[in-house]
């Protein structure tokens, strides 16, 4: 057999065997893959859904009994516009790799659309679903518009076409309404902070009556900012009531449903938010016409029942008491005139006798009369007083001797002494002395100490 592999010109050469390590064949595998499959779009359907605090998602595409496990990592699910969920048919681009830890095939997910619907719409549907299962679109949780605010809060871009319509139905309805703009982008990733910050800020602020969220008409990615839930929730916690003029008529967003009221377009908004001048003067106009016609009608009912009752008996016999009573009154009055002109004349007359007898009067005279009096007076009770005074000066110098003749020290001058022991007591037993011990002698001219010697009892 060689020989004739020899003839032939044949070598013949086994193959070299290569061992490779397990983590090299998978990162073979892998290099090899993911430059072949770099940009895959994969149909299937979601199973065994999982969505960690991390942000990643990771689940299993099935078609059939064909499965491949799928990661996107958060810096890709943060710009999905819908939540997947298991059951849901998806296709899928990214890049298949391998998963070396595990050694398992999977894609890295970098973008999802549903199958069939688009993604806003599956969006839209499933944040419709879960506020409107939490109550957001009772309509009991909507607020009243105000009939006549006098100041109004619009949420929109400086640049919109809403803006100026907005401000020309205003301008023509009712000229004087005061119009606060809080500039917000309506279109792009920022549009929905920017609208739910000017909300806020008419809420801080209070300066308002009613808020108007407003944007034109375009397409589903146009109006997506209005479809937010951080948007929705903002609008449904304002404590003033909130009107959505997004769109055309056939436009709807998740601010529409949360809402105080929705109106189809934002020109529609401003004829909602406040009437014209002319209607509220037809208005006034025709509640003062009811109001004279009511008028009217129950004075004539009124007038009509008092001549019923000026007929009655009973009516005709109260007419001839307040009669009486207004005679008796006149009576009374012309009794009372002529009292008080009576008493005026007799006033009159005293007067004219009083001022006679003051004429011929001499008030010289008088006051001499009363000084005289006077000086008298004064002179008497001068020699009264004086005569108290030495009365009483007498009994206090009586007063004076007896109460020197009973003072001690008019004893002591007699030639007596008081005795006191060591402790300034006065001595009246001489057994409470003993030999030895110190006494003092109080005399009426000084003081003497001494010791006892000898004691007699």
């Amino acid at each position: 057999m060689s020989s004739l592999t020899d003839q032939m010109g044949f070598t013949f050469r086994p193959p070299e065997r290569r061992v490779w390590k397990v983590r090299e064949l998978v990162g073979a595998v892998r290099s090899h893959i993911e430059r072949e499959y770099s940009d895959a779009w994969v149909e299937g359907e979601i199973s065994n859904f999982r969505a960690p605090d991390s942000g990643h998602l990771y689940f299993t595409l099935k078609d059939g009994n064909a499965q491949i496990r799928a990661v996107m990592f958060r810096s890709s699910a943060r710009l999905l516009r819908f939540r997947p969920a298991d059951g849901l048919q998806v296709i899928v681009r990214g890049r298949v790799t391998v998963y070396e830890d595990r050694g398992e095939l999977q894609i890295s997910a970098e973008h999802i659309e549903p199958k069939g619907a688009g993604s806003l719409q599956l969006a839209f549907e499933q944040l419709k679903a879960k506020l409107e299962a939490e109550g957001l679109f009772a309509p009991e949780r909507r607020k009243p518009i105000p009939t006549l605010p006098s100041r109004i809060g619009l949420v929109t871009s400086a640049q919109a076409a809403a803006l100026r319509d907005i401000l020309n139905v205003l301008l023509r309805r009712h000229h004087s309404v005061n119009v606060l703009i809080y500039p917000a982008q309506v279109q792009g990733d920022a549009a929905s902070h920017e609208v739910a910050a000017g909300v806020r800020f008419f809420n801080q602020h209070d300066n308002v009556d009613v808020i108007i969220v407003a944007r034109g008409g375009g397409s589903a990615e146009d109006l997506a900012a209005f479809n937010d839930e951080a948007l929705a929730r903002t609008v449904v916690a304002s404590e003033i009531p909130v009107i959505s003029a997004v769109g055309h008529e056939t436009d709807f967003t998740i601010v529409d449903f949360v809402a105080d009221l929705r109106a189809p377009t934002p020109s529609a908004a401003a004829e909602l938010v406040i009437r014209s001048r002319q209607e509220v003067e037809d208005h006034a106009a025709a509640l003062h016409e009811r109001l004279s016609r009511a008028m009217r009608y129950r004075l004539l009912m009124g007038r009509q029942a008092l001549t019923e009752l000026a007929q009655h008996g009973a009516f005709a016999r109260m007419m001839e008491l307040i009669r009486q009573r207004q005679q008796k009154l006149d009576d009374l009055t012309h009794r009372m005139e002529l009292a008080e002109r009576q008493l005026l004349e007799q006033m009159h007359r005293r007067w004219e006798m009083i001022s006679a007898a003051v004429r011929h009067y001499d008030l010289r005279l008088v006051l001499s009369g009363m000084r005289k009096q006077l000086d008298s007076g004064t002179a008497a009770l001068v020699a009264v007083m004086r005569n108290v005074l030495l009365q009483h000066r007498v009994r206090s110098e009586r007063f004076q001797t007896a109460l020197e003749s009973l003072s001690p020290l008019a004893i002591l001058d007699r030639g007596y002494a008081l005795v006191f022991d060591s402790e300034g007591k006065v001595l009246k037993d001489a057994r409470g002395l003993n030999v030895g011990d110190e006494i003092s002698a109080r005399l009426a001219h000084g003081e003497i100490r001494a010791a006892v010697t000898k004691k007699q009892e």
